[in-house]
């Protein structure tokens, strides 16, 4: 009951009984000795409203402090919704580490689980939910889905968050920032999209740019710098000093080798990819089958023949499979001998 009216309500009925008792049942006056103290004689109807005065008093005062404990418990519950919105916004924005503390019992159960839990929206966009924090958030989302840049500072996210990352990826492909931008400031960004950017960046950067980035060096990015050798666009001459030490921080296997020969065998001249390998062969035990694989590719048979004949008789089967066909006057292609290396 709303305390204005709870008041009129009090005030009538005081004042109704005040009027009843003096005027059906008594209208003396009689005095009262409190703690000693005489009273001047009043009404019985007085006497009779006083104390339900105080009644009146009493129960406003009980009504007020029950109705601030409510108020209080109801702003409890009102920010805990706009913490668990929070907490549903930074779930969607992929934060990690996440932990928002609750008030109440039954929101503290859902944020926990909401802070455990990894979120995204599907079907839920920015149209769908258009105000506020969530929808904010959603905006955000949605555009840097359809590869529009934003700015996601205030957000605070990690150079590793997906959106963060993705965001990177469309200011690079929208041309905000160029490779250079990127790969100057490493720091800065995700390694994953680093190393996309310098796949790119190798298709049409000078050598010397190249080797300045080189700690970016992948096999991806090393298959599309050996397509430039040489070639017809973006040609790029290369010395096999400089190819070595730039697969030198990559851990490659046997296959690894035998593609990059093979990626290598339309733009470098022979005797440079014979001697690569031939060099790569005695520093790495891996290379040697690319090596083989070289020396029959470029029908250097007399060398490969000698390795084979060296070798154990456990080793290079397939090689000494070719060599066996080719002396019984076989011919096939050498790639059908190392297929599952280099597809």
């Amino acid at each position: 009951m709303h305390i204005k009216r709870y008041t009129i309500a009090a005030f009538l009925l005081i004042a109704f009984t005040g009027w009843y008792v003096s005027t059906f049942i008594s209208s003396e006056t009689i005095s009262v000795n409190l703690l000693g103290i005489e009273i001047a004689p009043l009404s019985i109807s007085i006497w009779i409203m006083i104390p339900l005065f105080v009644l009146y008093i009493g129960s406003v005062i009980h009504m007020s402090f029950y109705s601030v404990l409510g108020s209080l418990n109801i702003r409890k519950y009102e920010k805990d919704y706009e913490d668990v919105i929070t907490c549903i916004s930074d779930a969607y924005l992929g934060k990690e580490n996440r932990y928002h503390s609750f008030r109440t019992s039954k929101y503290k159960l859902l944020g926990s689980i909401i802070d455990n839990t990894a979120l995204f929206p599907t079907n839920i966009s920015s149209t769908t939910v258009s105000e506020g924090k969530l929808g904010d958030t959603l905006k955000i989302i949605q555009e840097i889905k359809e590869g529009k840049t934003v700015d996601i500072k205030k957000l605070s996210l990690s150079i590793d968050n997906p959106l963060s990352i993705q965001n990177e990826r469309n200011r690079y492909k929208s041309g905000e920032q160029n490779a250079e931008d990127f790969l100057s400031h490493a720091n800065k960004y995700n390694k994953v999209l680093l190393d996309e950017i310098y796949v790119d960046f190798v298709k049409v950067a000078s050598l010397s740019k190249i080797e300045k980035y080189k700690s970016f060096m992948s096999k991806a990015a090393l298959f599309e710098l050996f397509l430039r050798v040489n070639s017809q666009e973006n040609t790029l001459g290369i010395s096999n000093d400089l190819i070595i030490s730039l697969l030198a921080p990559l851990e490659l296997d046997a296959s690894d080798y035998i593609k990059i020969s093979e990626s290598v065998s339309l733009g470098m001249i022979p005797e440079q990819r014979m001697r690569l390998f031939e060099t790569l062969s005695d520093e790495k035990d891996e290379a040697m089958d690319a090596y083989l694989y070289t020396l029959y590719d470029l029908e250097m048979i007399e060398p490969a023949n000698a390795i084979l004949d060296l070798s154990q008789g456990d080793e290079y089967l397939n090689f000494k499979a070719y060599r066996a066909l080719k002396d019984s006057n076989k011919n096939f292609n050498i790639n059908l001998f190392v297929i599952d290396r280099i597809c």
